[in-house]
């Protein structure tokens, strides 16, 4: 093993061990004692079933990491990558093609091994907890919708990828990161208005009270707000949300039809007061000039790595090539990758304070949003007090309770 392999295995074995020991802190964070700001409001018979479904979701994502790691390890110091490489290389296909089947397959078999966790978690975890709405059809339908995107989206983007750092010499980190650029601005556009109805229904929210409300109070901030939709998320689970999608003319506000159930008016302008103060504090441009940013530093650096051999003799591998430099270099980010993720994560948690603190200052009653809040993590058996490593590591929103004596110290 060369220094190459032992950064990916350290890198590789270091998140497993830290995301082992947040999960089994996170587990031991688990009791029956009810916080007093949701007494009144969680039975004390649905509290112990949330720490239930926390302690079974905690559990089966052990066992999963637990797999993919062996899997990992094993189809690399088996040769999987070298063996893999040479059946691409036998096909003679052509530089791009090759690479398309190469990193196709890698997908496939990453597919494959996590296709039983995707079953057992919402045909048996989700089930057992009364959120599954899915059926067999519409999980298979997904499944194909979603390779069919993948194969005709991001076939073409990768296509051009490899193209641009085949082609473009020295100044190819640079083209690569302009077409990401320009790609995932596009994806912002068309994701809204022709993916995302692909896989649910976008109904105008009717006329009534709580079209009314929201349409005031966006109006009262002076926000640009023309499509309000209603979505069928209890076609697939009994689980609420709210989300903003898209920018420009096609940003739309989509309530969960479940949220609208569980939730009066006053609580769901609450919702979109949150969102509408992720708007008003930029938070959607902060991410994409981050993104954009990242991508940058991560195409320069792969301009560094992507001619070492000494990457690709870590997997085995004699002959370099583009498409197999991609795939290494991404592991070699390991390190990297952690501690940008955990950045992001930091800064999302902010920006989720600041946008409660929109919501809660701009609408009529400050209430309205603890209670929204208390609601969401009730009827979803959202765990309320996890360990602050965990949070730390994986958390793009402040625990629960955070949030709410943070609205209530305003």
């Amino acid at each position: 093993m060369n220094t190459y392999a032992w950064i990916i295995l350290i890198a590789i074995i270091v998140s497993f061990l830290l995301d082992l020991v947040s999960d089994l802190l996170n587990l031991k964070t688990l009791n029956d004692d009810l916080p007093d700001e949701f007494k009144g409001v969680y039975e004390e018979e649905k509290y112990r079933k949330a720490q239930e479904y926390s302690a079974v979701k905690i559990k089966a994502g052990q066992i999963q990491s637990v797999v993919n790691l062996i899997a990992f390890l094993a189809f690399w110091f088996f040769g999987g990558f070298k063996w893999l490489s040479d059946l691409v290389d036998n096909m003679d296909l052509g530089s791009i093609t090759s690479g398309l089947v190469f990193i196709g397959i890698l997908v496939g078999f990453k597919t494959v091994l996590s296709l039983p966790f995707s079953i057992y978690s919402n045909f048996v975890i989700e089930e057992k907890f009364g959120f599954n709405r899915t059926t067999v059809g519409t999980f298979i339908g997904d499944r194909i919708k979603g390779l069919v995107l993948m194969i005709i989206i991001g076939g073409s983007f990768l296509s051009l990828i490899l193209y641009l750092l085949e082609a473009a010499g020295d100044w190819a980190w640079l083209w690569g990161w302009g077409a990401t650029v320009v790609f995932s601005l596009a994806l912002q556009i068309i994701f809204p208005i022709w993916i995302m109805p692909l896989f649910n229904k976008f109904k105008t929210l009717e006329e009534g009270e709580l079209r009314e409300k929201i349409t005031q109070y966006a109006q009262k901030v002076n926000f640009p707000l023309t499509n309000i939709f209603e979505i069928d998320g209890s076609k697939r689970s009994s689980k609420s949300n709210a989300f903003f999608a898209g920018f420009g003319k096609s940003k739309r506000l989509a309530l969960y039809d479940t949220l609208i159930e569980q939730q009066d008016p006053d609580e769901l302008v609450a919702v979109v007061a949150h969102e509408v103060g992720h708007f008003k504090h930029k938070h959607v441009i902060q991410g994409m000039v981050i993104s954009i940013v990242h991508s940058g530093l991560l195409f320069y650096l792969l301009s560094i790595f992507l001619s070492h051999e000494g990457l690709f003799n870590a997997f085995y591998l004699d002959t370099p090539t583009i498409y197999a430099g991609l795939v290494f270099f991404g592991l070699l980010l390991q390190p990297l990758d952690l501690l940008i993720s955990v950045g992001f994560s930091a800064l999302s948690r902010k920006n989720e304070f600041e946008a409660d603190r929109y919501a809660a200052t701009t609408i009529d009653n400050p209430e309205h949003m603890v209670n929204a809040l208390m609601k969401l993590s009730r009827d979803n058996l959202v765990h309320l007090t996890p360990h602050w490593l965990q949070v730390f590591l994986h958390h793009s929103h402040p625990p629960i309770l955070e949030r709410i004596r943070a609205i209530r110290n305003i």
